[in-house]
């Protein structure tokens, strides 16, 4: 299947889209020329992009996902599931200095802002309206259940789900059956 016109841009404006990739009629992406989106992946319709973002193979990006950040980047590694509601969130505020925020305040009277890239690895699965603060690096096959808040300089496990507001580790995942049909996969299309 081929990505539909798009409502908002010329989808030949992003930096690279692969053929085989679908990107919904109406995802908005302010950037297109910092947009890279790979093989078999989908961005869902509604879903909101002003960063620089690289998306891997084989990952998706579900409706009404918000990924933030300006000047930032969003790395979205293979095998990926951003459930519907997501929120990546490279760039942001504490909120307690005095000052002026917001991206139509000139930068001269605003205050700094809390920037850092957002890396996610392979195999990962962020349930519904998750949320992810500037700065986190999400390690391999980590899995988040609906409504968990990934706070920056969180240490991460790998292969492990977590919960809750703040995000907490549940329990380890198995990586076996996951990692061989991602392989046979791969395999297949070669």
């Amino acid at each position: 299947m081929k990505s539909p016109d798009n409502l908002f841009i010329d989808l030949h404006e992003l930096a690279y889209l692969d053929p085989s990739a679908i990107v919904g009629r109406t995802v908005r992406i302010r950037k297109p020329d910092r947009v890279r989106i790979g093989q078999g992946s989908i961005v869902d319709d509604f879903t909101y992009i002003s960063c620089g973002l690289t998306v891997g193979d084989y990952s998706h990006i579900g409706a009404s996902s918000t990924l933030i950040g300006g000047d930032a980047h969003i790395q979205i590694g293979h095998f990926v599931n951003c459930s519907p509601g997501c929120r990546l969130v490279a760039a942001s505020h504490d909120f307690v200095d005095g000052g002026l925020h917001g991206p139509p305040i000139p930068a001269d009277y605003a205050t700094p802002g809390i920037v850092g890239d957002i890396q996610i690895d392979d195999h990962v699965l962020l349930g519904a309206n998750v949320i992810v603060l500037p700065g986190i690096h999400i390690p391999e096959g980590v899995a988040a259940g609906a409504c968990t808040l990934f706070t920056p300089k969180m240490k991460l496990e790998p292969w492990t789900l977590y919960v809750g507001i703040p995000a907490r580790p549940v329990k380890s995942r198995s990586s076996a059956a996951i990692v061989q049909a991602a392989a046979q996969l791969r395999a297949r299309d070669k």
